[in-house]
């Protein structure tokens, strides 16, 4: 039995579940280090499913598709595939949902996915010529309907708080969704999932609409609450800025003065959810209680409240008299818990990770199942889920290990994290505005001169956001302003990255300071740029590998994807190997923090979105227009360049290296 639908079925009237998301991380190595923790989580905590995210557009299809196979063939997880329409088209879907029945998925998450682009601006290869229509999310449900019957269960999303975007520009109402909900429902959906929120009576107004709207008649259908795990105070104000989602002051207060330390801000978050969760058990439901965790790859954090929650089941659910899934039951218990500290310190091995300066970084995985010698396995047979539940917690040195990426810092991360990326897991290049407010925001560049400027509002404060940014600077960048102007104006290099260097700046610092009191931060200074093709070779490029510089400065670079060829392709300074730690901590009774890295790996990765977005930006102007054009020409000759200067204690030498090259 595979179905959502049914499984919550199965379970007692008064049962609770829960469900884990998960989205296919941008690099190989983040891909195996996610299997296993998915293998850990499986079998530790039970969740009743999972589901896995959609691209924009279908831009991770093939990345979404092979995490959906390994949850459902490898791990055996039910799994839900997340599916959007809108800017697609009809054979995408098609194939999407004909390999989500051969890897034996029955569950689609169906959704809109970004605003839809105003037919005009479409480009000629994403026309849709004679095919299905996609606009809004009920369309897909009853396409799926139409074309494949009953054979998926369909998920939708609601929103508690009202969907925000062009449709409803200016007031979030649920109320004003309620008949779109209806649609959906109506098209052949069979169950709701909601966005993320912190604010439960918002929650519980949003179900009681729902149950009453128009006499019932949404009458019965499951409403499965979403809850994403604080895990770093930045996350949490990008991801609610995202989804319009309220922060109650109360919240914001708990966190507002401890924001620069993550692992205080893990630990108080823990406590939020979980609060959250036992103030929505205290309400009646209809059927069996469930709760989504976004998780975004991260474990530590979404199992220890799910452990304070008692929402871990004691035993595997049986399903038409079959185990769901074939784990071993024992329970984490008070009394047990210091053996299994024990036991998974005595298992362990050396940990390499818990410190990100790792001598083989790009072949670092964790095994999922730990030792595999004959003494090692009767042990952990003795205990297995327990010992699994503690190492997801981090106790011990495997504990340490498994967690090692617990400070994830978005692009800037750890390319071998499940978690590295852009923390809102979607994937794939996006400006995050429709075609008219991003018209708005940056309106119709027709010149080199045109782009500049846009830039350069943004570096001085007087553009809130540029499309490689979702707001403006922060106040470290600010430091640099000058220097990023200067870098604008003086030279035409347009940076989409950077921060200053610091010397050992006390961790409590108002500017710099992050991590836990009595501790010391330090930065290298580095600057990520567009930079045209023409200056990189014949003057930046020269400059840097000169003798007086070369032993200063590491840097990366690529051209345009599109005109990549075998003399002008990924150029860089270091071996494929290295790894430069350009943020870290030095914190009393801790190892080093190593936060923020620049590598190969991540580079790479980040080269395709970084040039993804030049093309979203392109697409928002008519096809023949002087702004698609202007654009769609400096993307054509721009390479991305990211150059680290390695003197942390010279604040100035990289800007020097640069403005004088």
């Amino acid at each position: 039995m595979e179905k959502i639908t049914d499984k919550i079925a199965a379970l007692p009237p008064h049962g609770t579940y829960f469900s884990l998301e998960f989205f296919p991380p941008k690099t190989e190595t983040g891909t195996s280090n996610l299997q296993a923790r998915l293998s850990r989580m499986s079998r530790a905590l039970h969740p009743l499913f999972v589901t896995v995210t959609w691209g924009a557009g279908g831009s991770t299809s093939s990345r979404s598709l092979e995490l959906a196979e390994i949850c459902q063939r490898q791990l055996g997880l039910t799994t839900c595939l997340h599916l959007t329409c809108t800017n697609t088209n009809q054979r995408v879907v098609d194939e999407a949902l004909q390999a989500a029945k051969e890897i034996g998925v029955r569950n689609i998450l169906a959704l809109r996915g970004d605003p839809q682009r105003e037919h005009e601006y479409r480009s000629e290869e994403q026309d849709m010529k004679g095919t299905e229509k996609f606009v809004w999310a009920a369309d897909l449900v009853r396409y799926i309907r139409r074309t494949h019957g009953d054979y998926f269960c369909i998920g939708v999303a609601g929103y508690p708080e009202g969907h925000s975007d062009e449709s409803c520009p200016v007031d979030q109402d649920p109320v004003h969704d309620m008949p779109y909900l209806v649609e959906k429902i109506q098209a052949g959906a069979d169950f709701i999932m909601t966005q993320l929120f912190y604010d439960v009576d918002a929650y519980l107004s949003y179900v009681d609409l729902v149950r009453n709207y128009r006499e019932g008649v949404l009458g019965t259908i499951p409403i499965i609450p979403g809850l994403m795990p604080i895990q770093n105070y930045q996350i949490l104000k990008r991801t609610t800025k995202l989804s319009h989602a309220k922060l109650p002051d109360r919240i914001l207060q708990r966190l507002e003065g401890i924001k620069g330390d993550d692992e205080e801000v893990k630990r108080v978050g823990v406590d939020i959810i979980s609060e959250i969760v036992e103030e929505l058990k205290r309400v009646t439901v209809i059927g069996p209680r469930g709760y989504h965790f976004y998780t975004l790859n991260l474990e530590k954090v979404v199992s220890f409240i799910l452990e304070r929650c008692h929402l871990i089941p004691s035993s595997t659910p049986e399903i038409n008299g079959h185990s769901s899934s074939a784990i071993d039951d024992t329970e984490v218990s008070p009394t047990n818990r210091q053996h299994v500290a024990h036991l998974v310190t005595g298992l362990s091995r050396p940990s390499q990770a818990s410190v990100r300066h790792l001598p083989s970084p790009h072949n670092h995985v964790i095994p999922a199942d730990g030792p595999s010698s004959a003494n090692s396995s009767s042990l952990l047979d003795a205990s297995s889920r327990a010992v699994t539940l503690a190492i997801s917690h981090g106790v011990g040195s495997l504990g340490r290990e498994a967690t090692w990426d617990d400070y994830p810092n978005g692009r800037f991360g750890d390319a071998r994290s499940p978690a590295f990326g852009e923390i809102d897991g979607y994937g794939g290049p996006s400006l995050h505005h429709s075609p008219s407010t991003a018209r708005e925001k940056w309106g119709s560049p027709v010149s080199r001169s045109d782009i500049s400027e846009l830039f350069k509002r943004h570096v001085m404060g007087t553009l809130d956001q540029i499309p490689w940014s979702e707001g403006g600077l922060n106040e470290e960048t600010r430091v640099i302003k000058y220097e990023l102007c200067r870098l604008i104006e003086e030279r035409g290099w347009w940076s989409i990255a950077s921060q200053p260097a610091v010397d050992g700046i006390s961790s409590d610092d108002p500017i710099f300071g992050w991590g836990p009191k009595g501790g010391f931060v330090f930065q290298k200074a580095f600057v990520e740029f567009f930079i045209p093709e023409k200056d990189w070779k014949t003057i930046l490029r020269p400059y840097l590998s000169s003798t007086v510089n070369a032993p200063d400065v590491s840097w990366y670079a690529a051209p345009c994807p599109s005109i990549v060829t075998e003399e002008n392709s990924f150029e860089s300074s270091d071996a494929a190997s290295a790894v430069n730690s350009v943020t870290w901590g030095v914190f009393p009774g801790k190892e080093i923090v190593t936060p923020t890295i620049v590598e190969e790996v991540s580079f790479r990765a980040w080269v395709e979105e970084a040039f993804g977005i030049w093309t979203e930006w392109e697409l928002c102007y008519a096809p023949e227009s002087r702004s698609r054009r202007a654009i769609h020409e400096e993307r054509e000759k721009c390479w991305l360049v990211n150059v680290i200067c390695h003197d942390f204690r010279q604040k100035n030498r990289l800007w020097d290296v640069l403005l004088s090259a």
